[in-house]
């Protein structure tokens, strides 16, 4: 069962980037099954808990979600609580298995507005893009990406109003063409490597942002330290990235 990292601050209306990897890096989640599985439990949780989910991708040993906290208290802890632990449970019962699915803990980073929530979309879209599946991510049919392309999906999870407010955009059309247009730009650049700080850092964002996610953790903001980049800040863990060394 998930324990989340606590970083999530009660009631800040935040957007987080969630990840969450399976047990041992194993690829517990490569049949289509699994994959539809994590999709029905989430979007019961939805349901359920009221979570705003903005983006996602699953992939073969890892999810990507990121989700908007609009102050409801352990929504976000609830809802993974529940997708992780049905999709764990179906799985080892029909493998007649036992043992831990999901790794001890997701992790979770705070995602600054504006060309930040952006860049984090677009780097979830292209998650299976980077691994060699697709060649684009309308392809991959376990992402935020294509239901958002596809016209009203029966079983959609993604917030699209509260999407659009995070954007700033009023048009769900225009939307969609942008994020078309930025998925586009990335894949002519040629440089999908992979990104640690969308997935290592407590939070990313203007200097102003990290500083004041950090003041808000209070004592879980001890040890953390602030990294600049290109004129872009991280605050960051002084421990092992969750994801392990790079391949």
């Amino acid at each position: 069962m998930p324990r989340a990292k606590r970083h999530f601050i009660p009631g800040g209306h935040y957007i987080w980037h969630i990840t969450h990897r399976c047990h041992k890096k194993e690829f517990l989640l490569k049949f289509k099954k699994d994959k539809r599985a994590w999709l029905k439990w989430l979007y019961r949780a939805k349901k359920t808990f009221r979570i705003r989910i903005l983006d996602y991708v699953i992939t073969s040993n890892h999810v990507h979600l990121l989700v908007f906290d609009d102050g409801r208290p352990e929504a976000i802890a609830r809802s993974m609580h529940l997708a992780a632990g049905q999709t764990a449970q179906q799985f080892n019962r029909r493998k007649k298995r036992c043992g831990a699915f999901w790794q001890d803990r997701y992790h979770a980073t705070a995602v600054d507005k504006g060309s930040y929530l952006r860049r984090c979309l677009v780097y979830i879209d292209l998650n299976m893009v980077r691994a060699g599946v697709v060649r684009h991510p309308e392809h991959w049919p376990f992402g935020g990406y294509a239901e958002l392309m596809r016209q009203k999906p029966r079983w959609g999870l993604i917030d699209e109003p509260a999407l659009l407010e995070a954007l700033g955009f009023s048009s769900p059309s225009r939307h969609r063409e942008s994020r078309r247009e930025w998925v586009e730009a990335k894949l002519l650049e040629k440089r999908l490597s992979r990104e640690p700080a969308w997935t290592e850092s407590v939070a990313i964002g203007r200097k102003e942002f990290v500083n004041k996610i950090k003041v808000e953790l209070g004592a879980r903001g001890t040890g953390k330290r602030i990294e600049e980049k290109d004129q872009e800040f991280y605050l960051r863990e002084d421990h092992p990235s969750y994801f392990g060394p790079k391949k």
